[in-house]
């Protein structure tokens, strides 16, 4: 369990909100230069300013013209009336062309804003990928007495994984899981999921599919040489590359009573990712795939309690891997490597001994807070006790278990030296089974 730091609680002072761009524009700056990205906020606060005086003429005519309506309710002889029709029209004509170029404006300001990346907390560290800061470690790497294998040589072996007949079906980086390896794929999710019931999570199965707009809403960006989405041609429709993306979508546009806050929930789905400009021995086998099954929890917060829970769902990784009996350490990812919603991103690297010449760390769960980046987006709010106006909620995701980097894991650090996989404690009532092989 991570214990909260007393004392140094951050909630983000302030909410990237288009209308308060110009007033904080040193501190978002100075956020956007720790993360390494140059974002031109002076086209963005233009931007706003011209939908905000787009917005005024919109609403001085609507006043205009609602007066001229009411003064037309009066008697007037038929040439003031002919006259009084006509300048009625004229409004009219106003009003539509204000509200169109309203809307365009609005387009503009918002294109302006997906440009720009969520704050950053002031304890993340700054730098890039390698940067990170290390919180801790669990669990102490194994000594072998024999010459470890990696997970491929591993699952050839027992016949657990094949390639070969997932490239011929689909495609390159698509595969068949075999034997015990499908009933150890379903253990894990059993045993993830029902570890998130005990901590009061609601269990979701979710749609595979999302429509474009909440994809953005949760700022995946679906579109471009950059994208790690697959979109469903002739449709609004992408697959998902997380459940965070339907669990978040199933509260847009909603006002939330205060009462039912927080909201836990833990989605199993597939998931769907093109890994564009993946290469390298990182990408290897199992570990960089275009589809997989993953456990996903994700919270609604009020903003004042999002650090809290974000150290619940840090808590609940830890839990869920410590269980499975293998190494691993916690880091607190710098700046330069957070995606644009995430204010702050813990990730769990478990021990891999088939990595390289004598074994390396990867990324195998990951938790984020997200604060109101994305509830703006999608417009999720809630009504505080006693106040006069909706207040926007905080979103926060994390994964339970990204099954093929388990099965990594699982495999490489439980090998034997007869060429058999032992099977953790925690996971064989879900198995059925003690050990897989040897063949």
């Amino acid at each position: 369990m991570l214990a909260v730091r007393q004392g140094l609680c951050f909630p983000p002072r302030v909410m990237l909100d288009p209308r308060s761009l110009s007033e904080n524009r040193e501190e978002i700056a100075e956020s956007c230069k720790r993360r390494g990205l140059d974002v031109d906020l002076n086209a963005a606060i233009t931007a706003q300013e011209h939908v905000a005086a787009l917005q005024t003429e919109l609403n001085e005519l609507n006043h205009r013209r609602n007066e001229h309506q009411t003064s037309g309710k009066k008697k007037m002889p038929p040439e003031e009336r002919e006259a009084h029709a006509a300048e009625g029209r004229q409004l009219k004509e106003q009003v539509a062309s204000a509200d169109e170029r309203l809307a365009v404006a609005q387009k503009a300001l918002e294109e302006r804003m997906f440009e720009i990346p969520n704050l950053v907390h002031p304890d993340s560290p700054v730098g890039q990928e390698h940067n990170f800061n290390e919180l801790r470690r669990v669990g102490t790497p194994r000594s072998f007495d024999f010459e470890p294998l990696d997970h491929l040589t591993l699952a050839e072996r027992l016949d657990l994984l094949d390639f070969e007949a997932g490239s011929r079906v689909t495609g390159q980086k698509f595969y068949f899981l075999k034997n015990e390896a499908v009933l150890l794929e379903l253990a894990l999710q059993r045993f993830a999921l029902e570890t998130a019931l005990s901590a009061g999570y609601t269990a979701y199965t979710t749609p595979d599919l999302a429509r474009s707009e909440v994809v953005d809403g949760l700022a995946f960006c679906p579109r471009g040489p950059e994208t790690q989405i697959y979109s469903i041609e002739n449709t609004d429709l992408d697959l998902i590359g997380t459940a965070e993306i339907t669990l978040g979508g199933i509260y847009a546009d909603h006002v939330l009573d205060e009462a039912s806050l927080p909201i836990r929930m833990a989605g199993i789905s597939h998931c769907f990712r093109t890994e564009a400009g993946s290469a390298g021995r990182e990408s290897k086998g199992l570990y960089r795939v275009h589809q997989f099954t993953k456990v996903e929890m994700f919270a609604i917060a009020r903003p004042e309690e999002s650090e809290s829970i974000h150290q619940e769902l840090l808590a609940i990784e830890e839990q869920i891997h410590s269980a499975f009996e293998i190494p691993f350490r916690v880091i607190d990812v710098a700046t330069g490597d957070l995606g644009a919603p995430a204010y702050r991103k813990y990730d769990l690297e478990a021990w891999l001994p088939g990595r390289g010449e004598a074994g390396d760390f990867g990324e195998v769960t990951s938790t984020s807070n997200c604060t109101d980046f994305q509830s703006r987006r999608l417009k999720i709010r809630y009504r505080p006790e006693g106040a006069k106006r909706n207040q926007l909620v905080h979103t926060l995701n994390g994964t339970a278990v990204a099954v093929p980097r388990v099965l990594i894991a699982l495999l490489e650090n439980h090998q034997n030296a007869d060429g058999s996989v032992s099977i953790p404690a925690a996971l064989q009532p879900y198995t059925g089974f003690e050990r897989i092989g040897p063949r």
